[in-house]
């Protein structure tokens, strides 16, 4: 219907435009200046009748003068002949041409009646979106169904329902631009609106924009505030949180949601394992092995005012090193943790030990290697216990 509109519009106006080009050679008399001139003569001569001065007879001989003596004998003769209409023939040919050329380029007629059937196909695929039981549509239907919407927005701009749709499809299609967009205006549109906020927040935390990220975190701490049972809302900032390496607010977040969910729900193992790997990334799972250095009698006689303290924790199934600290000589007795940031090889880690040896070097040189003067000292092979240290003493000297 529109299309039509439009091409009867532009014929229309073509047609007038036409007509234009014939309206100056319409006419078909021409008045000349000689007829002028007669007629006005004619009637400069009755004024002079009936004025009857003196000076009549001398007006008279004038006027004959400046106007009849100036119009040929033969004027017929002179006459001009009218132009023929048919000049104008390939002038309106031309803009014809022109015309239709310029349309055909500019308008994609393809298209636009592929956008006036899927305009058409609108109401029966909203229809089908919304029913559970329909089939699902596919990802063409579903772009035809974005462009039916978007034509709907154009008329209705205020439709939020409408542009959280839009914007709903425009992920279903991969399609970020689309979707920040539409789901942008449906949240201006209605900020108090839940739904529109957490869809809005999810596009923006999915963002590659460091700015997207933080508003997105923003609305969703804002959602949560409001309501700390909002599953959704609690599941999307503990994605942010870990995507942004914030593993404590992504554990605090599950947990708020494993306090909300039923015991029964399926959900909780996802959730539990989630927590399980963000305690991994922030080290909560690694729990540290306590060390406590004391000082014999004859150590803290010939201890060196500037030394080094190197912790070593070596396993009983090699005599290789798993983990070493390393810090300077400080007040004794010292306390201190050793965990798996102190292991040495990858692949290997202190929390796998179930049993082994602490042995504490200090060093006078600052070097690892024992050096002759270096006071050394060593655990019994124990179990280690995270839940009390374990005691070294420094008592013997190296020769």
């Amino acid at each position: 219907m529109t299309l039509t509109l439009l091409i009867i519009v532009m014929a229309a106006l073509l047609i007038m435009t036409a007509a234009l080009l014939f309206i100056p050679w319409s006419g078909t008399h021409s008045v000349s200046r000689d007829v002028l001139n007669r007629a006005f003569y004619h009637s400069r001569l009755r004024e002079l009748e009936r004025e009857n001065t003196a000076e009549r007879e001398e007006m008279v001989a004038e006027l004959q003068h400046n106007l009849l003596d100036d119009i040929p004998a033969h004027q017929g003769d002179a006459a001009p002949k009218p132009l023929s209409r048919w000049v104008l023939a390939p002038g309106v040919a031309a803009l014809l041409i022109i015309s239709l050329g310029v349309f055909w380029k500019t308008v994609n007629l393809k298209n636009v009646l592929e956008w006036q059937e899927v305009t058409r196909q609108t109401p029966e695929l909203l229809n089908r979106v919304m029913d559970p039981n329909a089939p699902a549509l596919t990802m063409e239907e579903m772009a035809r169904l974005g462009l039916g919407l978007r034509t709907r927005l154009q008329d209705d701009p205020n439709n939020v329902d409408g542009w959280m749709m839009l914007g709903r499809i425009g992920m279903a299609l991969n399609n970020a631009t689309t979707a920040t967009d539409a789901f942008e205006h449906a949240w201006k549109l209605a900020p108090n609106n839940i739904d529109a906020k957490l869809d809005y927040a999810e596009v923006l935390i999915r963002s590659s924009d460091e700015n997207d990220n933080k508003l997105g975190d923003k609305l969703l701490r804002e959602a949560v505030s409001a309501s700390h049972t909002n599953i959704r809302a609690l599941s999307l900032l503990a994605f942010s949180s870990f995507e942004q390496q914030r593993f404590g607010d992504a554990i605090a977040a599950w947990q708020m949601m494993l306090g909300v969910l039923p015991q029964n729900d399926k959900r909780r193992a996802i959730i539990e394992r989630s927590i399980a790997q963000a305690q991994a990334q922030t080290g909560m799972d690694n729990v540290p092995l306590a060390v406590k250095i004391t000082l014999s009698p004859e150590a803290q006689q010939g201890m060196p005012a500037n030394g080094t303290v190197f912790i070593t924790v070596v396993g009983e199934a090699s005599p290789v090193p798993v983990a070493v600290k390393k810090l300077p000589v400080g007040q004794f007795p010292m306390t201190l943790n050793i965990d798996d940031s102190n292991t040495m090889m990858p692949g290997s880690s202190l929390s796998s030990l179930h049993q082994g040896w602490i042995k504490v070097h200090i060093s006078q040189d600052g070097t690892p290697a024992v050096q002759s003067g270096d006071w050394v000292g060593q655990s019994a092979l124990i179990k280690f216990d995270q839940a009390k240290p374990t005691e070294v003493i420094i008592s013997s000297r190296q020769p």
